[in-house]
């Protein structure tokens, strides 16, 4: 089995903390994501399970067995790093060999691992072959079969595909997936900040995030399958880093609150907000949120000026100067003929608005049933 579990992991570098809370687990076979702000603790949380950092505080287990205090060599996990790290003198084949001949495998072992690795990263034609006359994502294939050849129970990836352009990365990506796939119960770990491989690639996303208040520590701000975090964030954190173009934010005043919705107002705007409110206090200030996809345009009582006009071939993003926030507002459109300077009406759905608390902290949804019973929103007089 290759299930881990990380149990109230902390770490300090010269006694000064960057992790702190860390309380994860992650099944065996599951493909586990980690993403977050530079310099938030990803690659450093990959070394601890590694066994190349060693927790402050905390245990480690894999398999079912703690880790914790045994080498990298003997946790039986293989890591693949942001750089190739290739012999340049030798072939693919020996590559992906060096390490098993250490191990004192037999040739043929050697010989029928390395073979059945290079048929599944479709590199059974490049084995005589040295680093220097093969592309980027090959030589990252090459790394990968290096990893795969081990056997091990868990693999790590440290931002593999970051020196690769953008078509290998697409590319390399879903040999990736296949990978996964093919193996089966191996477990992934996976370290990126790149939102389009942690969405793609993740059945379970870690976003980390910094601590309020304690400058350079992080700890888990949500995890969970990466629609959930989308679809569902936790917190402002969240709804804010989680998308591109990210989740458009406004003030708004709390008009009334009760367990099947709530009330506001943003400038002069009304709206319901299909969120439970139990507990909020009328007058107090939310922050509201919706996806620029979520924003129905062409009619509704909002009304917006277009500033600006992004056009992506299949869609367009449009930029609209509105009395609800002092940002423009982003909505997602289909590729019609809209002009700057052109005014718009537009929806903002109940069911699809987020309210989040002055901490940051949100508020729960209500269920779909629920939220398509609130009355659409309206102008206040």
């Amino acid at each position: 089995m290759s299930q881990i579990r990380l149990q109230q992991i902390d770490k300090r570098f010269s006694g000064v903390p960057v992790l702190s809370g860390i309380d994860l687990g992650i099944a065996a076979g599951e493909f586990c994501v980690f993403i977050g702000p530079s310099g938030c603790g990803k690659s450093t949380l990959l070394r601890l399970i590694a066994g190349l950092d060693d927790p402050s505080h905390g245990d480690i287990h894999i398999g079912g067995a703690c880790v914790t205090a045994l080498p990298p060599a003997k946790r039986d996990v293989a890591m693949v790093f942001q750089s190739y790290a290739l012999y340049p003198h030798m072939t693919v084949y020996d590559n992906m060999a060096f390490g098993l001949r250490h191990l004192g495998l037999k040739r043929a072992e050697i010989d029928r691992r390395v073979h059945a690795a290079a048929d599944a990263l479709q590199l059974a034609g490049l084995l005589a072959r040295k680093p220097g006359a093969l592309s980027g994502g090959q030589r990252q294939r090459v790394a990968i079969g290096r990893a795969i050849v081990r056997q091990p129970r868990v693999f790590l990836f440290d931002e593999p595909l970051s020196s690769l352009d953008a078509a290998l990365r697409v590319q390399t990506r879903i040999e990736i997936a296949r990978l996964h796939r093919a193996l089966g119960d191996v477990s992934m770990v996976y370290v990126t900040h790149d939102q389009t491989e942690a969405m793609t690639l993740a059945d379970k996303m870690v976003l980390l995030k910094p601590l309020a208040g304690q400058e350079g520590v992080s700890s888990i701000a949500q995890s969970g399958h990466p629609l959930d975090l989308y679809h569902h964030p936790q917190s402002r954190f969240v709804a804010a880093f989680i998308g591109s173009p990210a989740m458009n934010f406004f003030d708004a005043q709390l008009l009334s609150a009760a367990g099947d919705g709530i009330r506001c107002r943003a400038g002069s705007q009304g709206m319901s907000v299909a969120v439970q409110g139990q507990g909020c206090v009328p007058g107090s200030m939310l922050t509201l949120g919706i996806r620029p996809e979520h924003i129905v345009v062409g009619a509704g009582e909002h009304t917006g000026c277009i500033v600006h006009l992004e056009h992506l071939g299949e869609h367009s993003y449009a930029y609209l100067d509105t009395v609800l926030c002092v940002t423009p507002l982003v909505v997602k459109v289909a590729p019609a003929a809209l002009a700057i300077g052109e005014r718009v009406r537009f929806t903002l759905p109940a069911g699809q608005l987020h309210a989040f608390l002055p901490d940051g902290n949100a508020l729960p949804r209500l269920a779909a049933s629920a939220a398509a019973q609130l009355a659409q929103p309206h102008l206040l007089c």
